[in-house]
């Protein structure tokens, strides 16, 4: 029986114009996972999708872990859906950064009121009733990330321990098909995970199993500061 680890990307840079880039406490939060995960499993294989936050998150995980010269696979099939696209097609206005920016700085709770305007966007994604507005459906995005993983196990089938560094969305809908959870049950996960949580799947054969979700306990013992899910 094989393992394969769900790391979630460290805290990317919430509510500025390039989201893609970990921040300072990121870029720790992943030396802290890396650091503590050598204590434990010895991996032997790495992967990551393409997007900038994962691919620091996977490097600044080396530098905690000591093996800085183990080589990672990159997947785009575990990347993130388009979130900036999903955004915009329910606030066109905000294509121009300055006016969302604007926007939410007018609000009591800035961060507060850009959340529930996120996930207003996201539910209008997944319901399918907007399809045509998106060059990736949410059905087309399940199918990706799925997909992805069943690549990585037919890849695999000697490995014991695989590691992929990736995002929110590929954890959820993978928990998805897993668990047989509807839509909604699959948002509420996502919005939980943990800036570089883990969630450890069990595969053997055409089976797969969840171990265990959402995993940051790295970053209890390091201090509760350390906890961030934006």
């Amino acid at each position: 029986m094989g393992a394969i680890y769900l790391v979630r990307h460290g805290q990317a840079s919430f509510g500025k114009a390039d989201y893609d880039k970990l921040s300072d406490k990121g870029c720790k939060q992943s030396e802290i996972l890396g650091e503590a995960f050598g204590k434990i499993v010895s991996p032997d294989r790495f992967y990551s999708g393409n997007l900038l936050r994962h691919e620091q998150t996977a490097n600044h995980f080396m530098s905690g872990f000591g093996g800085s010269s183990i080589a990672t696979v990159t997947h785009s099939g575990f990347n993130e859906f388009n979130h900036v696209e999903v955004l915009v097609k329910y606030r066109p206005e905000w294509k121009d950064f300055s006016v969302m920016a604007a926007d939410i700085a007018k609000q009591p709770v800035p961060q507060k009121a850009f959340q529930q305007a996120f996930s207003d966007a996201v539910i209008r994604w997944v319901s399918g009733n907007h399809d045509d507005d998106y060059q990736e459906t949410w059905r087309q995005f399940q199918a990706r990330c799925n997909s992805a993983l069943q690549s990585v196990i037919e890849q695999s089938s000697e490995a014991k321990n695989i590691v992929i560094f990736t995002s929110g969305g590929p954890i959820s809908v993978i928990l998805q098909q897993i668990l047989k959870l509807g839509d909604r049950e699959t948002l509420s996960v996502n919005e939980v995970l943990v800036n570089t949580g883990v969630t450890k799947l069990l595969f053997s054969g055409d089976r797969l199993s969840l171990s265990y979700l959402n995993n940051h306990s790295h970053l209890e013992m390091a201090g509760s500061s350390w906890v961030t899910y934006r």
